[in-house]
Formats: structure tokens, C-alpha cells, sequence
């Protein structure tokens, strides 16, 4: 039977945008629906990832100037920086980014149809456009890439003005003096962070009994002393009752108990309240019971290892199908989606991906934390290296860090890497292609690396892991393979 196209795209997102690239190349027919009636890239690009980030660098750029030369005239850098440039700065990313996404549908001959795309049945999507129109699209396979959407709070109103969200928190008119974000989120971490750098007074309202947890416990202490240098302050297993404007004092009043103790309420006084709660899933109005695509009990749609739901020739990916919610996956997700539409061999996902948190300073890990090599009863060595230690920290005054090695006492093979530090998301990629080649730590010894980079701590760690293992009795010999008088 002809259809109109070979693939369906619901949703521009990094997992949409790579399936309908990779479908190209296969010499497909692609059509992606996007429902913004101005931009691609779904959050990605327009209200998650590159805004959030474009206005991490600016602040991370003040902060590093304040940290290097001090506060100018004793005057904090909310004093001196309009957010308005901030914003100019992160809407120019934005619409650089845009552009890049429209020119490579362009000239990978991706159509684009503008409207609100539902499943009609298990080969047609039914869009309805920002003109009041319905169309008709059929194909062989459809890919759901909707993304997800911030969960509302229970107990008060987000009215974009004092009460802000993920969307208006990047249309602020100034840099607050006193900030107080909700959540625990990697996102409200992050944020917390930027308007800290800015000078703001940050508190934030966990309503967990702890936050980040999946963090080696090495790191979060060190995280935790990062964010007490900045004067962040944190408040966690609290119940929030409501929030709420006080025009007699001018100031937003959130009104909060602690879940243990005297349970009093409590009162915090603020200029912007940031409300960074859970996701859910964007499948409303999707049709997909109609159609017969499983969810989860959370509304996630459910995949297999092909990313193909319950019906043959519909797949998901993205934050659509839950875990682990990151646009670098999104990217190999849809990619891999093409691949099985089309039964073109390709790698699988690889069991072991690198998170990056990024917060001042920033997080990265890839592979088992110290806890969970313990619990599984494995004989492990840890080496460390001090951002402080390294010289290039020092040149420019990132001294605040520290690169974590977990590996195998026995074999040496590396099981871990843990970074907080400048460029820890990036610096991760080291130690994740030692893993992904079942390398071990001995690769940072042997190997030349330049002076100075950042990149020498994998060098200090490995020699400080591996120093542990001669002071345990093995002779360096048998550690590096050499005679003791050649090391």
C-alpha cells in the first residue's frame, strides 16, 4: 500500500531530530510534526537545555571575573549586569540553534508540518494546524517524541510574575536579590547555582528527605561545601503550605513545616519564588489507547530494546518513554530508532551513558559509585585527584573539584569516574572511552597527556589509585609491567 511518507515524526526534540537525520540517510521519506507554531527543537532547544545553559555560561563568565579580580566597587553583580543582556545573550543561542535545526531539515529534504499531531491509527497521524485546519499524514512508521511537560504544585498558583517556572524564570526583567527555588531536581540545582553566581541569595525547599542521591558520596560532600562557599542554602524534607504575595511588605512569603520536629510553620521572605517540581509525560491527546500503544502506570510509553511500543511499526523515544530523561540519549535513542525501522545494523545503547549536572561547579559520572561497588562485594581501589593539585586549575582559578577513579584492585579495570569541577561534563569523556574499550587505569599513566589541561587529574588520580595498591604490598613492577629501576 503508498503511502505518503516512509516515517512520522511527532515532535522535533533531539530524539525526533536525530531519527529524522539517520532516515534521511537511509533515503526515507520523513515528515516531523512539530506543534510550536514558531520554533523546532521542542524544550531542547526553546525552554530546557540551551537556554538554561546559554544563561549558565553568562553567569558562570561573571562569576569567574568576580572570582579572579574581585567584586568591582564592592558592588555585587546584580548591581552591575542587567538580565535583560542575559537573556539577550541566551535568545541569540536560541534562534543560532533554531536556525541550524530548520537549515538541516532543509537540506536533508525533511518536511515539516506545523500543528498538533495525534495517532488516527496505527499508519496515520491527524494534525491540527495553528490554522484551524486538520490534515492528514500516512506512513509506515511513526515515531511518538513528544517530550515531557513540569508537574503543577499542590499547594499554591504559578503566576509567572513572583511565582515562577522553567519557562518564566528565562523571561525575568532583573537578577533578583533573594531567590527561592522548590525542587530537587538536577534542574532547580542548576539553576539555584546560576542566580547564586549572580550575587542572589538562593534557599532552596527539598521536599525530599535527601537530594541527589545517585551522586557518589565523595562528590556530594564535596558538591555540598560548594554550595555552602556560594551561601546556598538548603532545606530538606519540608512540606510546603503555600506561597503567596505580602503587598503590605513587598515581598513573596512561602509559607513551609518541616516534616519532622516541632512541625512550626515557617516563613521565608523572598523576591521570586522557582518552582522546579517533577515531569510527566506529553501524551494527551495522543489517541493512544485508541490506537492500542501501552503506558506505564506513570503514563510513560512503554518500549522495548528496538524503542518499538506494543503496536509493530510505532516507536517512542526521549523523555516520553521516562528514564533516563537526557537530550544526549534522546539523540542516540531516535537515532537507533531510524536504525531498527529500517533493519540497518547498528550499535545498541550502551549499557554505561555519562550524566552531567550542570550546576557551578559542574557534575559528571559514568559507572558505579564506591557505594555500589562495595554493596556488590567487589575488592575496588580508589584513586583521587584534587582540582587543586592541578596546575591548570590554578591558572585559572578552578580550584574547586575533585576526579574520583573507582577500578578493580586485581585487574585494574575501571569500573568508575566521578568529576565536580569545571568542565567535568566534558572531562568525562576520558575516563567513559577507557571504559567503553575495558580499559583500565594504567591508561592514564602510560599515556602522554598535555600541560596544562584539566585532563591531568586522570593522570594524579591513577597514580594516587595506583600508589595504594604498592603500599598494599604489590611491588610497581607487577603494577606497570617495568623493572623496578626503569620506574
Amino acid at each position: 500500500m503508498s503511502r505518503d511518507y516512509n516515517v512520522i515524526i511527532i515532535g522535533s526534540g533531539p530524539a525526533g531530530f536525530s531519527c529524522a537525520m539517520q532516515s534521511s540517510k537511509f533515503d526515507q521519506q520523513v515528515l516531523v510534526v512539530e506543534s510550536h507554531e514558531d520554533y523546532l527543537g521542542g524544550t531542547w532547544i526553546n525552554t530546557g537545555t540551551v537556554p538554561s545553559k546559554a544563561l549558565r555560561e553568562a553567569a558562570k563568565t561573571i562569576l569567574e571575573f568576580n572570582s579572579q579580580f574581585g567584586d568591582h566597587e564592592n558592588k555585587k553583580p546584580y548591581e552591575r549586569f542587567r538580565m535583560a543582556d542575559l537573556l539577550q545573550y541566551k535568545q541569540e543561542i536560541l534562534e543560532k540553534e533554531n536556525r541550524k535545526v530548520k537549515n538541516d531539515f532543509i537540506n536533508n529534504k525533511v518536511d515539516v508540518a506545523r500543528g498538533f499531531g495525534r495517532l488516527k491509527d496505527k499508519h496515520t497521524v491527524e494534525v491540527e494546524t495553528h490554522l484551524g485546519t486538520t490534515e492528514t499524514y500516512s506512513a509506515d512508521y511513526i515515531l511518538l517524541c513528544t517530550g515531557s511537560s513540569p508537574t503543577e504544585p499542590e499547594s499554591f498558583e504559578i503566576d509567572h510574575n513572583k511565582i515562577l517556572d522553567y519557562k518564566s524564570i528565562l523571561d525575568l526583567t532583573h537578577i533578583p536579590r533573594r531567590l527561592v527555588v522548590i525542587g530537587s531536581s538536577v534542574s532547580a540545582f542548576e539553576y539555584a547555582t546560576i542566580f547564586a553566581s549572580l550575587g542572589t541569595r538562593v534557599t532552596l525547599l527539598n521536599e525530599q528527605q535527601d537530594y541527589l542521591p545517585f551522586l557518589d558520596h565523595e562528590i556530594k560532600d564535596h558538591f555540598k561545601r560548594a554550595l555552602d562557599n556560594r551561601g546556598i542554602s538548603i532545606k530538606n524534607n519540608v512540606s510546603i503550605h503555600d506561597v503567596e504575595f505580602n503587598a503590605l511588605r513587598n515581598n513573596t512569603e512561602v509559607n513551609f513545616k518541616d516534616k519532622t520536629g516541632d512541625q512550626q510553620l515557617q516563613v521565608l521572605e523572598t523576591e521570586h519564588v522557582l518552582y522546579m517540581g517533577g515531569r510527566k509525560p506529553n501524551v494527551e491527546n495522543l489517541n493512544l489507547d485508541e490506537v492500542g500503544v501501552q503506558t506505564d502506570a506513570a503514563d510513560f510509553v512503554v518500549v522495548d530494546e528496538a524503542y518499538k511500543t506494543s503496536i509493530d511499526n510505532i516507536y517512542a523515544a526521549g523523555d516520553v518513554i521516562g528514564f533516563p530523561r537526557l537530550a544526549s540519549a534522546s539523540f542516540t535513542q531516535g537515532r537507533l530508532a531510524a536504525c531498527n525501522m529500517f533493519s540497518i545494523s547498528s550499535l545498541e545503547m550502551p549499557e554505561q551513558i555519562p550524566y552531567g549536572i550542570y550546576t557551578i561547579p559542574e557534575i559528571s559520572n559514568i559507572g558505579m559509585t564506591e557505594q555500589e561497588a562495595q554493596e556488590m562485594d567487589l575488592d575496588i581501589t580508589i584513586g583521587r585527584a584534587l582540582f587543586s593539585e592541578i596546575t591548570k586549575a590554578d591558572m585559572t582559578n578552578h580550584r574547586e573539584g575533585l576526579l574520583k577513579l573507582i577500578f578493580r584492585t586485581d585487574s585494574f579495570k575501571l569500573l568508575g569516574v566521578h568529576i565536580l569541577g569545571d568542565e567535568a561534563a566534558n572531562l568525562i569523556h576520558l575516563g567513559q572511552s577507557v571504559m567503553a574499550l575495558d580499559g583500565d587505569v594504567r591508561y592514564f599513566i602510560q599515556h602522554v597527556m598535555n600541560y596544562p589541561t584539566l585532563s591531568e587529574a586522570y593522570r594524579i588520580a591513577a597514580f594516587n589509585g595506583v600508589n595504594r595498591v604498592y603500599q598494599n604490598g604489590v611491588k610497581y613492577r607487577n603494577i606497570l609491567g617495568e623493572r623496578d629501576d626503569q620506574c
